[in-house]
């Protein structure tokens, strides 16, 4: 396994993710339950989430192939997709969750899909899994790891943001979003140039 481009692909799924952006999110809309009900509802959304991203893992290179998408159409539409939610990290204008009436827990919408498994995460396993379907395992691993420093940070999310702040939650959250810009630019110059060289 090259360790290397695992812990590239972790990091880069953990900025996609944001769990640090979501925290007051999550918070706001688990702000009616008690402290062990949210912890359960939090556990069960993050495993929701970890198994559709593992679906579309594995059925990637199957799905791409059935609706006959190439690589450079991905790898674009991914790149927008990341720029625009990047920029949304950086100028803020998402509407307080909190404000919707929620009587019971939410189950799967909002908070496993798309707070976690949102679209550009999935874009970006969709690209993984048919450019290099070899690579499967590493790409798995890169997955869970990115999954598993998203659930530290969204269980422990009470202490984290009393210890952060918001302001300091906002500035993690637009410090992600710069380095997700480079990122989205370098997929839309990849898929870009992939185009050109098969016309």
């Amino acid at each position: 396994m090259n360790w290397y481009e695992i812990a590239s692909v972790a990091v880069t799924l953990f900025l996609i993710m944001d769990p640090l952006g979501n925290l007051p999110v999550f918070n706001a809309l688990l702000s009616r339950l008690d402290q062990p009900r949210r912890t359960r509802v939090v556990a069960r959304e993050l495993v929701i989430a970890f198994f559709i991203l593992l679906g579309f893992l594995f059925a990637g290179g199957t799905l791409l192939a059935f609706l006959g998408l190439t690589e450079p159409s991905l790898n674009i539409a991914g790149g927008v997709l990341l720029f625009i939610i990047s920029l949304r990290m950086i100028f803020p204008g998402r509407p307080d969750h909190g404000d919707e009436a929620v009587d019971e827990d939410p189950l799967i919408v909002p908070l496993a899909v798309p707070l976690i498994a949102g679209p550009s995460t999935i874009a970006v396993l969709l690209l993984l899994s048919s450019s290099q379907p070899g690579r499967i395992g590493e790409w798995t691993v890169a997955l869970f790891l990115a999954w598993i420093g998203t659930t530290i940070l969204l269980l422990g999310s009470s202490p984290l943001l009393r210890l952060i702040g918001t302001r300091g939650s906002l500035a993690l959250e637009r410090l992600m979003g710069m380095i997700l810009v480079i990122l989205a630019s370098q997929m839309l110059l990849d898929g870009i140039r992939d185009f050109v060289a098969t016309l």
